[in-house]
């Protein structure tokens, strides 16, 4: 490094760690009492234990993190497959900056149900490997995916979850292996994602605003990509900053802490590079037409009310191409559902794939269901704080 770029890269330094000191600072009381409201919960445990974790090498050799959960099972040494007959498997695609413990509460809901489960981390994501930066597209996720499916559930019936980009990723994979869709995808689960249309997230910044930061954001996260140790540095500094944002921009409803750092060590802990690459990737995303792949299979699109990065509307377009599918709108939900209302979201997996057993006996797809709202217990407890008489004042 020159001489003239050591005092650069140190300014630098010290000015992402000012601004992130200064921002933590000034969210310290707004957030400190909020802390306190959510702290019950928090030394929670989100370690699973699976029968088997391996690597599943990608097309272009990305080396990606599976881990598989056969129903009854203790945990055994690595490897991937077994002698026994095959088993219902259920896939789970997480999104963007997350990773597989996004999962934790369905994954373990679902084995104890007696579904075999398979947890993955997206390229560049939690113990993957990284690719390319061109590699960082929603049809590369797709093609992942079917590796993953090649060598972690070679047989048998299957079940795909996807949130958010890992929706995008089952879009993907039903593009370019419809064969596969017909042969053995029973159910389907698009759980807060977006068919195409990215580029009108507003973060809750108001149309204008959140198209600027929609359009610009990518490339800003890629200039600090080079900086990625400044920044860590930084934001380890800045903890309670980072809880603030999470808490602000995943969750409509109150949650633990535990849940809340659990979040926030996905989110911040994804490269920026990583971060730059599917930022860009994602605003061009479209896979519109390829939602009729999956035409025949039941289908889940679920969504919450108050989510900032996927509203409700790209769940109605993605119904209007799925007319059959049962579409679950939950209140007083964000983007990270399945951790704010896991109850909720283990419970309509549970009946997607008991629906998806008619699929197994050769049956059809239901017919279209309406929109369902699934209230809450936090909206049934504020309705009837509602009705509740007030007392008069004497």
């Amino acid at each position: 490094m020159s001489p003239l770029r050591r005092p650069a890269l140190l300014g630098a330094g010290v000015a992402v760690a000012g601004v992130a000191t200064a921002a933590g600072i000034a969210v310290d009381r707004l957030w400190e009492d909020r802390r306190r409201a959510l702290a019950l919960g928090a030394e929670e445990d989100f370690e699973v234990r699976p029968s088997r974790a391996a690597v599943v090498v990608a097309d272009d050799g990305v080396p990606l993190h599976v881990e598989v959960d056969e129903p009854g099972e203790a945990a055994e040494p690595d490897g991937l497959r077994t002698g026994t007959a095959p088993r219902a498997t259920v896939v789970l695609s997480h999104g963007y900056t997350l990773d597989r413990r996004c999962w934790v509460y369905q994954r373990r809901a679902l084995r104890a149900a007696g579904y075999r489960v398979v947890v993955w981390d997206q390229r560049g994501h939690g113990l993957s490997g990284r690719g390319e930066g061109s590699s960082y597209q929603v049809d590369q996720l797709g093609a992942d995916l079917a590796r993953v499916i090649q060598e972690a559930a070679p047989e048998g019936p299957l079940l795909l979850v996807g949130h958010s980009m890992g929706g995008m990723t089952v879009m993907a994979l039903a593009e370019q292996q419809p064969d596969l869709v017909r042969a053995r995808v029973r159910g389907v689960a698009l759980v807060s994602t977006s068919a195409g249309g990215l580029h009108r997230i507003t973060w809750g910044l108001g149309s204008v605003l959140g198209s600027v930061v929609t359009r610009v954001g990518p490339a800003a996260v890629g200039q600090l990509a080079s900086r990625q140790e400044l920044v860590d540095v930084a934001m380890r500094g800045g903890r309670r900053l980072q809880e603030f944002i999470v808490y602000r921009a995943s969750f409509a409803s109150p949650v633990s802490m535990a849940v809340v750092r659990l979040t926030a060590d996905m989110i911040f802990g994804t490269p920026l590079e990583v971060v730059a690459g599917f930022g860009t990737g994602l605003n061009s995303h479209d896979k519109t037409e390829a939602l009729q792949a999956l035409a025949g299979v039941e289908a889940l699109v679920l969504n919450g009310d108050r989510d900032l990065l996927t509203s409700p509307v790209h769940s109605e377009e993605i119904v209007e191409r799925l007319p059959h599918a049962e579409h679950v709108l939950v209140t007083d939900a964000g983007h990270i559902i399945m951790l704010e209302h896991p109850e909720t979201v283990t419970a309509e997996l549970l009946a997607l794939a008991t629906r998806a057993l008619r699929a197994e006996e050769g049956r059809p797809p239901g017919g279209r269901h309406p929109a369902r709202t699934t209230v809450t217990d936090l909206a049934k407890r504020r309705s009837l704080a509602a009705r509740r008489p007030r007392r008069r004042e004497r």
